[in-house]
């Protein structure tokens, strides 16, 4: 397993490889708790191939997967970004013969803009609406805490407000070392405890009973996605913040330019236009279509 998202990790296996983190975040949200362990530039073998796992910059845990046979090397990127992020290992740069990558922002229009630019609109928010709160809709692996990660890094010490989806995931990330300060339940709280608080919520709850209880919430999304206007308009969202998790397009290009793999397989997204740049760029390139894939607004 690349990392713990329901668009690649399952329950019902026989067997599990993946990195620790991994392993207690599906042990959470799947009651999968048995597994094989491996840390990140471990390795292990199995039939001649030997199998190892790198740091993909995704969320906590996340991995990018190398085969190795008979001297070709195969790397399986899972989800990535480039990014530096307080909650996870930064990604690492894997050298290899065949480039398994994903393409969720795989258009030239997906550029991703300084997370601090995007934590600093947030405050502003804030202090333009210190009678009301900012709710902000966040996927809850990975996304939810990054936001408050980052919230802290930018010298905000408040008490986070959480929805109670979100509280075993952030327990599990404050387990694993990550820190992200105070954090309550906003759940049973009056309205006026809850003035000039920030609160993060899965998306289903931005337009969800539960949030017709906050004072005067301003609506906030965190997503790539966000980069479309029209996916804010259509979700109600008020201050869209475009803080992704995933490679964006100059992330993607430059890591197939620093790598120059012998040949690049292309899924989880738009393929056509990364197919067609590897192409300009003298890069063999194909792409991979999976079976029963859907995009998740959510995780982007």
């Amino acid at each position: 397993m690349t990392h713990g998202h329901a668009d690649h990790a399952r329950s019902g296996h026989g067997e599990v490889w993946a990195t620790p983190e991994t392993l207690d975040i599906m042990a959470l949200r799947y009651g999968t708790a048995e597994g094989t362990g491996v840390a990140y530039g471990d390795g292990i073998e199995e039939k001649g191939v030997r199998i190892s796992f790198h740091p993909a910059g995704h969320v906590l845990g996340s991995a990018q997967i190398l085969l190795e046979h008979a001297g070709e090397r195969v790397v399986v990127t899972g989800d990535y970004k480039r990014r530096p992020d307080p909650t996870c290992a930064l990604f690492e740069p894997v050298p290899c013969d065949v480039l398994i990558t994903e393409a969720t922002f795989g258009l030239p229009v997906f550029t991703h803009p300084p997370i601090e630019d995007e934590i600093a609109k947030l405050l502003e928010a804030r202090e333009d609406n210190p009678e009301g709160c900012i709710l902000v809709g966040a996927y809850a692996l990975g996304k939810a805490q990054r936001v408050i990660a980052e919230l802290r890094r930018a010298g905000y010490h408040e008490p986070i407000y959480l929805h109670g989806a979100m509280q075993r995931m952030c327990e599990l990330y404050v387990g694993h070392g990550i820190d992200l300060g105070e954090l309550l339940l906003a759940t049973g709280l009056p309205k006026v405890a809850l003035k000039g608080a920030i609160i993060v919520a899965p998306p289903s709850a931005l337009n969800d009973r539960w949030a017709r209880r906050l004072p005067d919430p301003v609506t906030a999304m965190a997503s790539g996605w966000m980069r479309v206007r029209q996916r804010a308009r259509q979700r109600n969202v008020e201050l869209p913040l475009i803080i992704s998790d995933h490679a964006d397009w100059n992330e993607l290009t430059g890591t197939l330019q620093e790598l120059r793999p012998g040949e690049t397989w292309i899924t989880h997204g738009r393929t056509d236009a990364l197919s067609r740049w590897c192409e300009l760029h003298q890069l063999k390139a194909r792409a991979l279509d999976l079976v029963g894939r859907e995009e998740d607004e959510g995780e982007g």
